[in-house]
């Protein structure tokens, strides 16, 4: 079966780091997005303590790679910036650009979604100890597999229908 979009989710990692400037890459690629002039609100906190990345793993039903995982980035947004109404399009495209430069430097990441979830970002708040200053926002570990990459089909020609 042909796939028109198809998605690579990495489960288990090397137990390596990822050197500082492939995750700085990731990042600068992230903020890549159209209007990037709505990201000045966004700033990133890179995780790379163990017992962090283990008590990360438990703040939603997805986060379980976590605690494998050699290095997280957790987003936040402050909160003395107005955020436009659209600024979580305008992330999911940055977070698009950020799992593309993963993938192109062979490492696997994943993005999890916590807003707006007020339990789970107070949660990773609260294992960062982030300053009352900003609101966490999402979870993306990521590091070199440690298996074949699967594929997660989203999209198959089957789905798309045309109303003329």
């Amino acid at each position: 079966m042909n796939h028109l979009y198809t998605r690579v989710s990495i489960r288990k990692y090397q137990d390596r780091p990822v050197e500082k400037e492939k995750t700085e890459a990731m990042l600068r690629a992230a903020m890549q997005a159209p209007s990037a002039a709505n990201q000045q609100p966004w700033e990133f906190y890179v995780v790379t303590n163990k017992e962090k990345l283990k008590a990360l793993s438990g703040v939603s039903p997805y986060a379980g790679m976590t605690k494998n995982a050699p290095a997280a980035i957790v987003s936040v947004y402050r909160k003395d910036c107005a955020i436009p109404a659209y600024a979580q399009i305008d992330l999911s495209i940055a977070m698009e650009n950020l799992w593309l430069e993963t993938d192109a430097q062979g490492l696997g990441g994943v993005w999890l979604g916590i807003a707006p979830q007020e339990e789970r970002m107070k949660a990773v708040e609260e294992i960062l100890d982030l300053p009352d200053t900003v609101r966490a926002f999402a979870i993306f570990p990521y590091g070199y597999p440690a298996e074949e990459r699967k594929q997660q089909d989203r999209f198959d020609p089957e789905r798309i229908h045309y109303v003329e």
